[in-house]
């Protein structure tokens, strides 16, 4: 095989191999740096596209209508985003602002443990919602959820969630 038979046969890559290597760029620095860190337009792109074509304005218009047409999304300092659509980074974009306003974070719930408090489906909903407003109840349990007969918690205190329950049971209770 002869050296002739590694070299790109026309002078210009077609719009669709353009995509392709710029696909295949953005990828492997993406696996190798963790995201991309160096690409932002077609300009960054030419020092390996020059390495396989002849340097010509018709390469240079070729590579941008590549990136143009791959309509690719960029983070917040213009660097292209490979593996997001721009529905996508937008939707992302959108949960971010939530969980920022919601003031979310993760919780580590090891050693949690679970508590079913069964419950009359007729009136569950009306106990969680009191449960919930409930200072008594308040910081004893991570989160309640409903299940199809009661209530399921998750808590890091399961004996003293438990007496409290049990009290607040007992209290319409008489002897």
């Amino acid at each position: 095989m002869s050296d002739q038979t590694l070299l790109p046969q026309h002078n210009t890559p077609s719009r669709a191999e353009c995509e392709k290597q710029i696909r295949r760029i953005l990828m492997t620095e993406v696996l190798q740096q963790g995201s991309n860190q160096h690409f932002k337009g077609a300009k960054d792109f030419m020092n390996y596209f020059e390495s396989l074509y002849p340097a010509s304005g018709a390469l240079t218009k070729q590579v941008q209508r590549a990136i143009k047409s791959m309509d690719m999304p960029r983070d917040a300092h213009g660097f292209f985003i490979i593996d997001k659509t721009k529905p996508q980074m937008s939707q992302d974009l959108e949960i971010s602002d939530i969980m920022e306003r919601a003031d979310a974070r993760q919780v580590d719930i090891e050693g949690a443990e679970l508590l079913f408090l069964e419950a009359d489906p007729t009136y569950q909903d009306y106990l969680m919602l009191l449960i919930r407003q409930s200072r008594t109840l308040a910081g004893k349990y991570i989160t309640v959820f409903p299940s199809s007969r009661g209530l399921v918690f998750l808590t890091t205190n399961k004996s003293g969630l438990s007496a409290i329950l049990n009290h607040l049971r007992d209290l319409g209770t008489s002897d």
